[in-house]
């Protein structure tokens, strides 16, 4: 066996660490090299193994090979799979090569130092491992991409003459999450979604997209409270859509995540501001106990200056280069599974997808999408997207209660909250984002439109003040256009049988 491996790779199973295959298979790439070097490491969402059949398919998170797809059953031979057909997963690949130790790689470019892949798992371990392996520098073969575009979203390509390739990885060793295409994505990135919002807002007047700007920053700004389970005081809402509507102004720093905590959270007596100087997770405490029950663990306290670092390199760097919508996604969701502050991580992490947007000229000019809105209207949604990495990082963390019903984590996990896989993320946020433009942005101008339709031919008819003819219009659209009894009896009861006619004629005909 290869240094580091702790047994032999895998034979043809049903069921591989309690996921059940479509069929017996031979695991294969990242799954067989898990296997042999036992790492502890989050199970990737599809893994790959080699079937009887010479049939390619994907069922059940399992990616099924044909028999002439079986690579060499060693560790070269396995590495070399995974590049090719199951791209990056960092998080392995760095365990990995702790794991296996500097010579087995070293060996794998000694015997292949023009190969495509032996130079890529060259550079992708002295930028992992920030390690230098004992070989010259590569002074042939054609530079190939680190991250192959056409599986994975990549950043530009930055030259490595050491390694004679393009390092196009979306992200820093501090922190990079990968993003794979997928069918979905192709086609949201393909609608150009940003165009579209400023082609529906240029036909919209300036006075009505002002009043509709307006009441979308509000209402995003009341949903992300909501969806934290608070009901804050009206001035509180509107002080916070006005920090949501500077979003994009000011780079993202440490300094900024702990000036915005502190805008959050207001009054301060009961938390910490500033960077956690403990454990930290989501969930509950057993009621008899006091027990910690994590739905998900974030990162330690110790590792939270450099993983702020690695988000606010990311922010500056990669999160340019790539569509604005999957920057939106890596960088917020990075950041509220590493939830570096005791309180205020969620209403940032929702912060953060207005301020890539908006710095990087997503949004027509003076709107904000009201992404808070639609999370909270697809909540169950959200909390999916959110488990889908947590579960499969929870038994991952090991830690223990502290006195205080805390969590004391016991080994390393930086880097699960650095290269964690974005792409369920990233797919829900263009989700929420096309919905704003197709739905939510056209409804609120139509809603403008018919009420401005309305007031101006109520008033011809009656002197009303604005506030009643709010109401008017309200209880017309929660009763379906009739005005109810009770309502011709108390705040209308100024109005006669044939007026309350004609206004609910108005109504209905906008």
């Amino acid at each position: 066996m290869e240094q580091g491996q702790k047994k032999p790779f895998s034979g043809r199973v049903s069921v591989f660490h309690g996921r059940w295959m479509p069929e017996a298979a031979l695991p294969v790439g990242y799954a067989a090299l898990i296997e042999a070097y036992d790492l502890p490491a989050p199970m990737p969402i599809t893994l790959s193994a080699i079937g009887p059949r010479h049939k390619v398919y994907h069922a059940e998170g399992w990616n099924i090979y044909t028999p002439r797809h079986q690579p060499d059953d060693n560790l070269a031979g396995h590495l070399t799979f995974a590049l090719r057909y199951e791209g990056l997963d960092l998080t392995i690949l760095k365990m990995l090569f702790r794991a296996a130790g500097p010579e087995p790689v070293a060996q794998i470019v000694r015997a292949a130092p023009t190969g495509a892949y032996a130079r890529r798992l060259w550079f992708l371990y002295e930028w992992l491992l920030d390690a230098r392996l004992d070989l010259h520098d590569a002074t042939q073969g054609s530079y190939v991409l680190i991250v192959d575009p056409e599986r994975q979203w990549a950043g530009e390509g930055i030259t490595s003459t050491r390694h004679r390739v393009k390092n196009n990885l979306p992200g820093t060793p501090a922190f990079c999450p990968m993003v794979f295409r997928t069918a979905t994505l192709d086609a949201f990135v393909a609608r150009r979604l940003a165009d579209e919002a400023r082609r529906l807002v240029a036909e919209v007047p300036a006075d009505l997209l002002a009043r509709t700007a307006a009441f979308l920053l509000l209402k995003d700004s009341r949903s992300s409270f909501q969806i934290e389970g608070e009901d804050p005081p009206q001035d509180r809402i509107l002080r916070w859509g006005q920090v949501i509507g500077e979003a994009g102004r000011r780079p993202v720093d440490r300094a900024e995540l702990e000036r915005l905590q502190a805008i959050i959270i207001g009054d301060a007596r009961f938390v910490h501001l500033g960077l956690r100087e403990e454990g930290g997770f989501v969930g509950e405490h057993d009621r008899s106990t006091g027990m910690p029950i994590p739905d998900h663990i974030s990162a330690r306290h110790e590792d939270l200056p450099a993983l702020v670092e690695g988000l606010t390199a990311f922010d500056r760097g990669a999160a340019q280069q790539l569509d604005p919508v999957l920057a939106a996604a890596i960088l917020a969701f990075g950041f509220v599974y590493i939830h570096p502050f005791e309180d205020g991580n969620g209403r940032l992490h929702r912060y953060l997808i207005h301020h890539v947007l908006a710095e990087r000229g997503f949004n027509p000019p003076g709107l904000v999408f009201p992404v808070s809105a639609v999370i909270l209207d697809r909540i169950e949604a959200y909390r999916t997207v959110l488990e889908s990495y947590s579960r499969r990082l929870l038994p991952h963390v090991h830690w223990r209660s502290t006195e205080r019903g805390n969590v004391e984590i016991l080994n390393d996990t930086a880097d699960f909250y650095r290269y964690f896989d974005a792409t369920p993320h990233a797919e829900f946020l263009f989700e929420c984002v096309s919905r704003t433009i197709d739905v939510d942005l056209p409804a609120e101008t139509a809603f403008l439109r018919t009420y401005d339709m309305f007031k101006t031919e109520v008033q011809q008819m009656v002197d009303m003040p604005d506030r009643l003819l709010d109401l008017l219009f309200r209880f017309l659209r929660q009763n379906e256009g009739r005005l109810s009894k009770r309502a011709r009896e108390k705040e209308f009861a100024g109005l006669t049988e044939a007026e309350i006619e004609r206004i609910e004629g108005i109504y209905a005909s906008l």
